[in-house]
C-alpha cells in the first residue's frame, strides 16, 4: 500500500549531504515452503525518544508507541535446512553470492472475502510458494503451495504478485523465477482456497530461461485491464542454477555463466519485459517497450507510481551494478512508450547521487512524501556499510519545475540530510503509516550473506577491479559455505523526530529481526485499523509483525471496480476486483489534503494489500470527510467522484455512474 502524499507546512533544509563510494551487489534466487504455527511472544514497546542506531541522525524524539506481536509464518529451522543451493559449475566459486535472494511475501484475499488477511510466501529454504491464511485471524482453510507443473530442479520461485488477471473479481496468482518464465495460477471462483482451486497457466506459450528478481502491475496503456512488468536479472538462456550447466569460453545451448561486465555502468543483464493484457489472463509482449531508455540492466526491483497526476503510471527500475532508470508513461491504449527522465546535477551533487547517474546498488524502491508538497517521492534502497561499501540509500523528493515529459527529473537526494541514507545493506522499501499520526514509517528489509567469516576485504577487491575482469565469475572472490557479508544487521524502523529527520527505532520496538530481510508485504490483516507487514527472510523462518501499539482514527479505503470486462457495467451482486492505480485524496479538517495512490506491487518481491490507509492523527474532528477519487473505468476512461466518509473502514465501489459504498460480505 504505497504510497502517501500529505499537503502540510514544509520542514526546512536540513544538515549538509555527505555521500560516500564504493562498489557491489548480488546475485540468486530460489524457493519456497511454508507452515503456519503458533504466535510468538509480544514485541517490546518503545515510548518517549527514539532509538538513534549510529545512522547520521541525532535529533528523534517521536512519542508514538508501537507494540508489534511477532506471529511465525514459517518455522525458524527445517529438517535438512539448505542455505547454499547447488548453481552452474561457472559460479561455484561465488556460490553463497548467487544463493542470497529469493525469498518474498504478499498479502491478498485469497477467499474473497474483502479483507486480505492471507499469506503468499516464497521461502528459498524449500522451493515452495506456500498460500495461508495469516496467523492470528480466522483459519478457514488448510496452507497450500502453488506448484508450476513440469518445473526443473533448477528452476526455482523467487516471487508471488497476486493480481485479478481474468476480471472475475477472484485474485489470481503470477509466480516468476529464476530458470523459467513465469507461471500464472488462475482462481477458481467459489472453490475453497486450495491448490485445485488454482488453475495454472503459462505467461509464454512455451517456456524460456529468465531470471526474475521483481515484478508489478499496473494499466500501463490506459485501457482498463491490468499489465505486468517483470525485472530481469541475470542475462536471458542462462541457468544459474543448474548444477548439471556446462561453462566454456563460448557458452552453450544452458548459457554461459557471466557475472557484470562493469561494477557501475553494467548493461548486460537480462531484458526486461512488459506484458500488455489483450483479453481475460491473456497477455502479449510489448515488443522493444524499454528498448529507448535501455531493458538490460541487472534489475532487483520495480517501482510503479504516477509522478505527473495523468493517469498514467510511470516505472521506475533498480538496476545493481549501474544506474537505475525512471521511465516516464507516454503510453496509449495497445501501444506503449516510455521516455526516460534523469535529475539535475547541481554545485554539491556528487554524479553518483543524480537520479539516472548513479553507479550504487539499487535493491529496493518505495514511495512517500517527504517534503510535504503533495507529489510522491523516490526511495531506493543500496549499500551502506560501516566497514564496507557506503553508497547511501537514496530518497530522492521532489521538487518544482515538472520536465518529465521532456526528460527531466525534478529530484534531488536527501536521504543523509532526512536520516534515510544509512541502513546497511538494504533490500526492499515501505513506507506506511503504522501509528495513524499521518505520518509514514520507513522500513528497509537489510542483509547479505550471514556467515562467521567476514569476507569484505576480498569483496573491496573485487569492487577495484578492472571492468575488463569483472564478467568472469571465476575471478570473482571466493564466497562460500561460512563466509559472511553483511549478514548481522537488523531491519530498519524509521519514524520522524520534530525536526523532521528520522531515527532508526526498529530495536526497541522489536522488529529488527535477527536474520538478513528480504521483502516487505504491508496490510491490516486483522481489520482493526491499525497496519500489519509481513517479513520474508533469506534462508530462515519468515514473520507476520501484528500491530497491537497506541494508534489514532483513521479512514481506511478498499476501492473496487465492477468484474468483467468493457463496457461489462454492474449487474446486481456482481464480484469486484481491487481498483489497481486509484488515486484517492482526503481532505483533512484541519485544511491539509492527504494522497494516496493504490498500487500495491512496489520494491523487491513484497507485495502490500491492495487497500488505503490515512492515519488522521488527532485531527479527526465530527463528521464526514471528503474523499476525492479518481481512477480508470474498466474501459479506460478515466472517473473522478466524490464521496464523504466516517472515520474507519470503507468498502467503495467505483463505476461510470460515480462511487458508492459497499455492503461487506
Amino acid at each position: 500500500m504505497e504510497s502517501t502524499s500529505r499537503i502540510r507546512e514544509v520542514p526546512g533544509t536540513l544538515g549538509v549531504r555527505r555521500y560516500a563510494a564504493g562498489a557491489l551487489a548480488l546475485a540468486a534466487a530460489t524457493a519456497v515452503w511454508w507452515a503456519a504455527t503458533p504466535a510468538g511472544p509480544p514485541a517490546a514497546r518503545i515510548s518517549g525518544s527514539a532509538e538513534n542506531r549510529g545512522n547520521g541522525v541525532g535529533d528523534g524524539g517521536d512519542t508514538a508507541d508501537f507494540s508489534f506481536v511477532a506471529h511465525p509464518l514459517s518455522p525458524a529451522t527445517l529438517p535438512g535446512d539448505r542455505r547454499l543451493r547447488p548453481v552452474a559449475p561457472g559460479y561455484a566459486n561465488i556460490r553463497a553470492w548467487v544463493s542470497s535472494t529469493g525469498a518474498g511475501v504478499a498479502l491478498f484475499d485469497a477467499d474473497n472475502e474483502v479483507v486480505s488477511d492471507d499469506v503468499c510466501l516464497v521461502d528459498p529454504r524449500r522451493d515452495t510458494v506456500t498460500v495461508g491464511p495469516a496467523p492470528g485471524t480466522p483459519r478457514t482453510y488448510r496452507p497450500f503451495t502453488l506448484t508450476t507443473p513440469g518445473r526443473e530442479p533448477y528452476q526455482a520461485p523467487t516471487g508471488c504478485l497476486p493480481a485479478d488477471l481474468d476480471q472475475d473479481g477472484w485474485q489470481d496468482v503470477v509466480v516468476y523465477y529464476w530458470g523459467r518464465s513465469p507461471s500464472l495460477f488462475l482462481r477458481v471462483p467459489w472453490a475453497r482456497p486450495s491448490a485445485t482451486a488454482f488453475r495454472h497457466r503459462e505467461l509464454v506459450p512455451v517456456p524460456e530461461v529468465w531470471n526474475t528478481a521483481a515484478a508489478t502491475v499496473g494499466d500501463f496503456d490506459g485501457d482498463g485491464r491490468l499489465d505486468l512488468v517483470f525485472g530481469n536479472y541475470f542475462p536471458d538462456g542462462v541457468r544459474v542454477l543448474d548444477g548439471g550447466a556446462h561453462d566454456d569460453a563460448h557458452g552453450d545451448a544452458r548459457g554461459e555463466a557471466v557475472m557484470p561486465g562493469s561494477m557501475s555502468d553494467a548493461r548486460d543483464g537480462g531484458r526486461d519485459r512488459l506484458y500488455l493484457a489483450t483479453g481475460p489472463a491473456t497477455f502479449a509482449e510489448a515488443e522493444g517497450a524499454f528498448d529507448e531508455a535501455g531493458g538490460t540492466g541487472w534489475t532487483l526491483a520495480l517501482g510503479t507510481q504516477d509522478l505527473d497526476g495523468d493517469g498514467r503510471p510511470e516505472l521506475y527500475v533498480a538496476n545493481d551494478f549501474g544506474p537505475d532508470r525512471l521511465l516516464v508513461n507516454e503510453s496509449r491504449p495497445g501501444r506503449v512508450r516510455f521516455r526516460e527522465a534523469r535529475g539535475t546535477r547541481h554545485l554539491s551533487t556528487p554524479r553518483s547521487g543524480v537520479l539516472g547517474e548513479d553507479t550504487f546498488k539499487g535493491r529496493g524502491v518505495g514511495f512517500t512524501d517527504l517534503n510535504a508538497d503533495g507529489a510522491p517521492d523516490i526511495l531506493v534502497g543500496n549499500t551502506t556499510e560501516d566497514h564496507g561499501p557506503n553508497e547511501g540509500n537514496f530518497a530522492f523528493v521532489s521538487r518544482p519545475g515538472g520536465g518529465l515529459h521532456e526528460g527531466r527529473a525534478p529530484y534531488d537526494d536527501r536521504g543523509e540530510e532526512l536520516g534515510l541514507s544509512r541502513t546497511g545493506w538494504s533490500w526492499d522499501v515501505k513506507a506506511a503509516d503504522f501509528d495513524n499520526d499521518g505520518d509514514d514509517e520507513i522500513m528497509h528489509a537489510t542483509g547479505f550473506v550471514r556467515g562467521e567469516t567476514d569476507r569484505w576485504a576480498q569483496l573491496q577487491e573485487a569492487a577495484m577491479a578492472n571492468d575488463l575482469a569483472v564478467s568472469n565469475p571465476a575471478l570473482w572472490p571466493n564466497l562460500g559455505e561460512g563466509d559472511d557479508l553483511a549478514g548481522h544487521g537488523a531491519n530498519s524502523f524509521l519514524t520522524r523526530g520534530p525536526g523532521g529527520r528520522y531515527t532508526d527505532v526498529a530495536r526497541r520496538a522489536g522488529v529488527g529481526g535477527g536474520t538478513v530481510g528480504r521483502a516487505f508485504a504491508v496490510g491490516d490483516v486483522d481489520d482493526d485499523g491499525r497496519l500489519d507487514f509481513a517479513v520474508a527472510n533469506q534462508w530462515a523462518g519468515s514473520v507476520l509483525y501484528r500491530n497491537h501499539g497506541v494508534t489514532a482514527p483513521f479512514v481506511g479505503l478498499r476501492l473496487r471496480l465492477p468484474a468483467g470486462p468493457c463496457a461489462a457495467g454492474p449487474r446486481g451482486r456482481t464480484p469486484t476486483r481491487p481498483a489497481v492505480g486509484a488515486v484517492a485524496r482526503v481532505r483533512l479538517p484541519g485544511g491539509a489534503t492527504a494522497v494516496r495512490q493504490l498500487y500495491p506491487a512496489n520494491g523487491h518481491n513484497g507485495v502490500s494489500a491492495p487497500e488505503l490507509l490515512f492515519g488522521l492523527g488527532g485531527g479527526a474532528g465530527g463528521g464526514p470527510l471528503p474523499v476525492e477519487l479518481s481512477w480508470r473505468d474498466a474501459c479506460g476512461v478515466p472517473r473522478t467522484a466524490s464521496v464523504p466518509v466516517e472515520p474507519g473502514w470503507h468498502h467503495i465501489l467505483l463505476t461510470g455512474d460515480g462511487a458508492s459504498e459497499m455492503e461487506r460480505p
